[in-house]
Order: C-alpha cells, then structure tokens, then sequence
C-alpha cells in the first residue's frame, strides 16, 4: 500500500483539478470552455512559430517570429475583451497546484532508491588532473591545488597552452603507483580519466570545477563548491556506476547525434552559440544538410529518418529532454536512454509542445544497446559536448558497474528527481488503487513508448 502521504497529496491534486474546472464552469458559464480553447490555441501557434523560425530563413523566419510574439498576446487580449481573466488565473493557480501535488504523490507512492555506497579503505597516493581553464577557473578560484595537496594527493595541471593527451596522463600516473585517479574539469576529461581508472579498476573521484556537472549533479555532488568534493580523500565511500561507449569512446553523460551534433561541428558555435544555431537549423532540420539517422536497439526496435538522437548513460527520470530539472535519479540500471526526434512541420512541433512524449514526433526508450547509422562514412556526434566526427555505423552500448566512484560521506545528495506525470497513476491513488509499477517507466528499464513502431 502507497504511504498516507501519497494518498492524501493525490486526493488533493484531484480536488485542484476540479476546483479549476469548478471555477471555469461557475465563474464564467460556457465561457470557461473558452479559456481552455484560447490557451491551447495560444500554445500550438507559439510553438508552431517557434518551427518556422527555427527550421526557415528569411520571409518565413520573419513570420514566425512574428508570430511567437502575436499568438501569446492575442490570448490576453482575447481573456480580456471577454472578461476571462479572473477566471484564467484562478484555474491556472489551480491547475499548477495539481501539478504540484500530483509529482509530490507519485514520488511518495515510488520513492526511488538511492544508489548504494559501501566503505572501502581511502587511497594512499592519489593523483589528481586538474583543467585550470574549465568552469571559468573553478580550479583557481576555489584553491582546489593547494587544497588537494594538503590532502596527501598529486596534482597534475594541465597546461592550456599545450595540447596534452589526458588519457596518456592518467595511464602515466598509474604505473607510478596511483591507486586512484581523480578529475577537475568538464564532462569530457572526466570521461576520459574515468575510463583509464576502469581499466586499472581503481577508485576514481569526481571533482566539480566544470560549467554545468551533470556527471556530478547525479552523482549527488556539491557543484557550487567543488572544494567539498575532496572530502572523498579522508572521509569518502564508493558508488558503482556504469560507464558509457560510443564507437569505443567513454562517456558519463550523453552522446548527442543529428541537429545539435552538427552544430557543434562549426567553429563559430563556441563564440556565437544562437548565432550558429540559428543559422544552421534550417538546412538540418529540413534535410538540406546533415544526414538523417537510423538507430536499431537492442530489441530490434527501429527509429527511421530522426533528425536527432540523444543517448545517455542511464535514462532520465522525466520522459522529454528539456524537462527543467531533468537529471537521472540512478547511474546503475545497465541501460541506455535514448530520445529521436522526428518533427517535420510546424503542426508537429506543437504536438510536442501540447502531448510531451506522447507525440509522433518524439520516441523515449530505453536499450541496453543502440546502433546508430546513416548515409554517410561518418556522422557528427556530440560526445558530453565534445564535437567529434565518428564512423558509421556507431555503436552506443553500457558497460555495467565497470567505474568505482569514491564520493564525499557529507554529500548534498542529488536533487529529488521529477517523475515523469502520470494522470491515471494520481487517480488510483487517491481513489485508493495501488499504484504498481508503470509499464511507461523509464526506470523500469523498459520503453517509455512503444507508439509508433
């Protein structure tokens, strides 16, 4: 049986539900229909816009653009000729705190499980590579040097200047006698030392000096002080995660094919990233330029003519990519999440603006194995947002448990993951039904959606 808490948070999720119908109904009559209407209508054009902005040049692109600004501002005008807004707001207050409480309900009904740490003996020769110039400077700005070395272990700093294989590096540190290896930088060198310590199955520690940490979010790291992540070398337990490979190479987090791969590609992207998008989408997205892909999982199932594909090192907890928040609650499940997008028209991209992962255009499974091909020797892909240019076809596949991670005891801990929103699971809650185990989920391993096949 869910807790109590499940229980009564549903209840109230419903009871939002209906006092926002409620207040359309009493407030407004038949016009309350009309509000609903608007605001659908008010988001399928924006997103439509958003598409012929992001996929046209020129006339098009102007119109769209237009547009995206028109379609949210005819909607308040449209809520205030017809006197509509008192009633708008009301449900919309509503409506959110159904959200609200109905994310609250699933989490309690499902609480994930953490992964599980064990104790193991802390390391006696430790060496560190540290990337000075990643995350603005985080290794500078945060003694992560002088702190490290105080801890007992060595520092390699890696010279910007030079062009330096880290891989080499860190082999180079274990036979000197390293017994674990450490990183301070972005996802990608983070990767790459992960993968040497792998090999030699030594611990290997994370340490958050890069921009975003996606590695280190799940991971439940601190990424606002990535001093706190040495704590690991005196008072530290171990995580065992799986590692990721695309074509041979490691990764944490994600391997990115398609639109957003080419992009990369360019070298005006860094300096100029919207700039560069804006001008490449066009051609990518209509098919002028770039390669659509093919992907076969595991099971057999195919995804045909994607424009993109994201793979990840275990899924993410919410089914659609840009969910705010989005993060993978477990690092150990022995699986791939995988994302296409397919989206041709402007009327599909407001199906994936209005349905989520429900729409055509939008596929979320999950695979322990995923061949990723295309009309072309090579294709771009996006490597923990290292550009790279792979041959086809291009494995992407998991290698379970294969990296030790020592991680502080004193962690923050991950932020609670959003569970992807499941109406009829809120319903049986509060009505009394056990909850079960969604045959949608993503942590189960399984394909959120078998539509479409």
């Amino acid at each position: 049986m869910p807790p109590a808490s499940a229980r009564w948070a549903a209840r109230a999720a419903v009871a939002c539900v209906l006092g926002a119908v409620a207040v359309l109904v009493a407030v407004v009559g038949a016009g309350g229909f009309l509000v609903v209407v608007f605001g659908l209508a008010g988001l399928a054009l924006t997103a439509g816009g958003t598409w012929w902005v992001v996929s046209h040049h020129g006339a098009v692109r102007l119109a769209g653009s237009l547009l995206v600004i028109a379609a949210p501002a005819a909607v308040v005008v449209a809520y205030a000729r017809a006197d509509l807004w008192p009633a708008a707001l009301g449900a919309l207050a509503l409506w959110a705190a159904a959200v609200v409480l109905a994310r609250r309900a699933l989490r309690r009904a499902r609480p994930l499980d953490g992964m599980r740490a064990v104790a193991r003996a802390l390391p006696r020769h430790p060496v560190l590579i540290m990337n000075p110039k990643s995350g603005g400077g985080k290794v500078g700005r945060f003694d992560l040097v002088e702190r490290a070395e105080a801890l007992g272990a060595r520092v390699v700093l890696l010279d910007a200047a030079v062009r330096v294989d880290v891989a080499d590096l860190a082999r180079r540190a274990v036979a000197e006698g390293a017994d674990l290896l450490g990183a301070a930088g972005g996802d990608g060198t983070q990767a790459t030392v992960a993968e040497v310590a792998a090999e030699h199955d030594l611990p290997f520690l994370v340490i958050s000096a890069g921009t975003r940490n996606h590695f280190a979010m799940d991971l439940g790291l601190d990424r606002e002080n990535p001093a706190r992540c040495l704590d690991a070398l005196t008072d530290g337990e171990e995580l065992r995660v799986d590692l990721g490979t695309v074509g041979g190479r490691p990764f944490v987090n994600t391997a990115s094919f398609g639109a957003y791969a080419e992009i990369v590609q360019s070298p005006q992207y860094r300096d100029a990233k919207a700039g560069s998008a804006l001008d490449a989408l066009p051609d990518l997205l209509l098919g002028h330029s770039g390669h659509p892909l093919e992907a076969v999982l595991a099971d057999g199932t195919r995804l045909t003519a994607q424009q993109a594909l994201l793979v990840s090192n275990n899924p993410y907890a919410a089914p659609e990519p840009t969910a705010v928040g989005n993060r993978r609650p477990r690092l150990d499940r022995a699986t791939l999440g995988v994302v296409g997008i397919r989206v041709a028209n402007a009327s599909q991209a407001a199906g994936v603006a209005l349905r989520g992962s429900r729409a055509a255009g939008l596929r979320v499974l999950t695979a322990p194995r995923v061949v990723v091909d295309a009309d072309a020797e090579q294709i771009a892909v996006a490597v923990d947002g290292e550009a790279l240019q792979l041959r086809t076809p291009v494995v992407c596949a998991v290698r379970p448990g294969a990296l030790r991670v020592l991680v502080p005891r004193g962690r923050p801990g991950a932020p609670a993951a959003t569970p992807a929103m499941d109406w009829r699971e809120v319903a049986g809650l509060a009505f009394g039904h056990p909850p079960g185990a969604s045959r949608r989920s993503l942590l189960s391993g399984r394909s959120r959606s078998s539509r479409g096949r």
